[in-house]
């Protein structure tokens, strides 16, 4: 309806004026007539411009200049051609009013020099502010600039803004009804193209954006390997690009395909301590069913029980009561160094080679949520054995793992583990919170978990681990682990996010 009557009304006349009158003078709607001009516009059936005006009335006191003239104007009119006027006769001669402003605004427009004496600058002057205020009361539209002027005098006082409205002419393509435009290339359109009018494709137009998958960040992460750009995207995980890292300094995978564990190989093969606080329920999840595992290697447990109970091999042990009941608990691991510990047990049985192994893979924890913690997240463990390892050795392993991973800024802490001595707990830069982050832990595994495996004496083996998403968050520098991983992710970041190359200095 709004169309038929901007079309029909532009057959007989030359413009609209104002749409708001228009609409209003029809009894339309004027957003409906505003996204019709739109539409009529784009097909050049109309040429529309944008309206922007505003109304003023004058003040009483502007009112009271736009009849008897400005107080300046008064004020050098008193003021003798000739000669000079002291200021006691001219605020004698003038309305308090008058002399006051006068005062202020006549030397301010140079018009008068001013002392004890009064004289004139120049001979004549015009009276601006009254024809402007003139202007104003015949509904003449005066600059931005003259307007402020009077508005800050406080000469006028806004009554009306136009905004949103339009001025509406016929376009070049103009016509009392819209035309019907084919718009798809079908057979019977093409056959019978001379007889249609098709609607105009503008073919350097992007088209509507289309949904897919996207990758996670955590999927994102590439390694500084020379690798074909195929290959960023085809890579299954991360996991590959860590993987990438240790393989390149000689380690070997281990299997870490059983997310549930025994306490034993979980907690007590790595001599920590039945009473100790982290195998509580509150920092573990136990299994309901099945509650216990079916078999472990009866003289290994043999040695594991009387290490913790009476010590052994230089320990004193822990002196109490070690309960095969609860080394039969099955749990959802707590790390993947009870992998490791299954690995070196294996390792022992044969005449010893010197390893370096690594794992990557999924742990659980019942802790609190919070920025920087999970109670599901990814841990990655590197794990060296030869003769006569020390600390100076892992302290250098780790320098050489973390600057592959684009942080080598690194710090460590003295820790305590129940089954490292010594421990140290492993910083780096987080530039997003701006402070030093944990990012992982480390140590030298103690006697008492190696020598009851079988090891030699002077084997020495020194491990680490970290979780996946703490480097993530400091390469994407996201100070949030819930805005990275698990049901609070914001999917506009996980599809804006770049991938993110391992190996960029990031502290």
């Amino acid at each position: 309806m709004a169309e038929e009557a901007i079309l029909g009304f532009l057959q007989n006349n030359d413009e609209i004026a104002h749409s708001g009158y228009f609409a209003a003078e029809h009894n339309l709607d004027h957003e409906e007539v505003k996204n019709v001009i739109k539409s009529l516009q784009a097909f050049r059936y109309i040429e529309a411009k944008v309206l922007k005006r505003e109304f003023f009335d004058l003040t009483d006191e502007g009112k009271k200049y736009a009849a008897e003239g400005s107080p300046e104007f008064h004020f050098f009119s008193a003021v003798p051609e000739e000669g000079t006027i002291s200021m006691d006769d001219l605020q004698r001669m003038l309305d308090p009013f008058v002399f006051d402003v006068g005062s202020k605004q006549a030397p301010k427009k140079k018009w008068v020099a001013m002392g004890q004496q009064v004289s004139r600058t120049v001979q004549h002057v015009e009276d601006k502010v009254k024809e402007m205020l003139l202007q104003i009361q015949q509904g003449l539209e005066l600059d931005q600039e003259t307007l402020k002027s009077l508005k800050y005098r406080k000469l006028i006082i806004l009554t009306e803004k136009w905004s949103g409205y339009s001025e509406v002419k016929k376009g070049p393509n103009y016509a009392p009804k819209r035309r019907s435009l084919a718009t798809d290339l079908t057979r019977e359109n093409l056959q019978n193209w001379q007889e249609l009018d098709f609607k105009e494709y503008n073919v350097n137009a992007k088209g509507q954006p289309v949904d897919s998958g996207h990758l996670h960040p955590l999927l994102k992460v590439h390694s500084n390997v020379k690798t074909e750009l195929l290959d960023v995207f085809t890579s299954s995980s991360v996991r590959k690009q860590f993987k990438d890292i240790f393989c390149q300094m000689g380690f070997e995978e281990m299997p870490t395909n059983n997310f549930v564990e025994s306490s034993f190989w979980n907690f007590d093969a790595l001599f920590q301590p039945q009473q100790h606080p982290a195998r509580d329920s509150h920092d573990t999840f136990f299994l309901k069913a099945p509650w216990t595992t079916r078999e472990l290697p009866e003289d290994y447990v043999a040695r594991v029980k009387q290490v913790h109970e009476s010590g052994g091999y230089g320990s004193r042990g822990y002196n109490c009561e070690w309960k095969r009941e609860e080394a039969n608990k099955n749990l959802l691991r707590t790390h993947t160094t009870a992998v490791s510990s299954r690995m070196l047990y294996a390792l022992a049985k044969g005449p010893f080679t010197p390893k370096k192994y690594f794992s990557i893979d999924r742990v659980f924890r019942n802790e609190a949520v919070d920025k920087t913690h999970l109670a599901e997240f990814h841990q990655i463990e590197g794990v060296v054995c030869d003769r006569g390892l020390t600390l100076g050795d892992l302290i250098g392993v780790l320098q050489e793992f973390f600057s592959r991973l684009g942080m080598s800024n690194l710090r460590f802490k003295p820790a305590y583990n129940p089954y490292t001595e010594p421990s140290m707990e492993i910083f780096s830069y987080h530039a997003g919170l701006e402070k030093w982050v944990e990012i992982g832990n480390s140590g030298m595994f103690r006697p008492e978990m190696l020598q009851p495996m079988g090891l030699p004496e002077d084997v020495r083996v020194i491990a680490w681990g970290l979780s996946l998403e703490r480097p993530t968050m400091i390469l994407y520098k996201c100070d949030n682990i819930r805005e990275l991983f698990g049901h609070k992710v914001d999917l506009k970041k996980v599809k804006e996010n770049p991938i993110c190359r391992i190996g960029i200095e990031s502290a």
